[in-house]
This record gives C-alpha cells, sequence and structure tokens, in this order.
C-alpha cells in the first residue's frame, strides 16, 4: 500500500494550494480519509476528513473556511484545497487512510500514511 503526497510548496500569505493524494489501495472507496499536519516542534495534528462517499467534509476550526478536501474515488485520489493560506499554516502535510469509512480524527484510526509534503506559507 502507497500514499503519495504531492503539491506542496512556498506560497504567500493568502495564497492558495492545493494538495493530492494517490493511493494504491484497494479499499479505498471505502475508506475515510484524513489530512494531518505537523508544524516544526509541534505535534502532529488533525486537519480534516472526508467520508468515503464524499458526502460529508470535517475540518477543524482554525481552517474552517478556508480549507476544503475533496476525493475522486474513480482516480483513487484525494484532495486538500487550501485557500487564504497564513504562516500558521506551515507544516508537513500528510494524507491517510482510515480504518473506518467516516471520519475521525484520533492518529490511530488510520492503517496507512503518505509520506508528508512541505507546505511553506511566508509572510
Amino acid at each position: 500500500v502507497q500514499l503519495q503526497a504531492s503539491g506542496g510548496g512556498l506560497v504567500q500569505a493568502g495564497g492558495s494550494l492545493r494538495l493530492s493524494c494517490s493511493a494504491s489501495l484497494r479499499t479505498f472507496s471505502r475508506s475515510a480519509m484524513g489530512w494531518f499536519r505537523q508544524a516544526p516542534g509541534k505535534e502532529r495534528e488533525f486537519v480534516g476528513g472526508i467520508r468515503w462517499d464524499g458526502s460529508r467534509v470535517d475540518v477543524v476550526d482554525s481552517v474552517k473556511g478556508r480549507f476544503t478536501i475533496s476525493r475522486d474515488n474513480a482516480k483513487n485520489t484525494v484532495y486538500l484545497q487550501m485557500n487564504s493560506l497564513k504562516p500558521e499554516d506551515t507544516a508537513v502535510y500528510y494524507c491517510a487512510a482510515s480504518r473506518l469509512g467516516y471520519t475521525t480524527s484520533p492518529a490511530g484510526d488510520y492503517a496507512y500514511w503518505g509520506q508528508g509534503t512541505l507546505v511553506t506559507v511566508s509572510s
């Protein structure tokens, strides 16, 4: 099983980025997908997730209204659209495939992880 995250980079505050995560996972279309991030010197935190069928998206309050998640089950790919980026969004972003079909926040609920992609937001 492999999850490959891409799309990170350097962006100015107020800008946008779209992260993609492709998964070689047979159960992708039945698994909730999550995005996490880890800023320098901080613990990894849950950013948001999307239900197996895409019918529900949950994001944390700090990114609500700025970030959204979507998925294309035909392509085994999940996306994190990030708008109005702030310097505090700087982190390594990870995608993860859940053991469940609905979104949860605990990292332990996620069985497979991507390698991470770095997002740097300059002020």
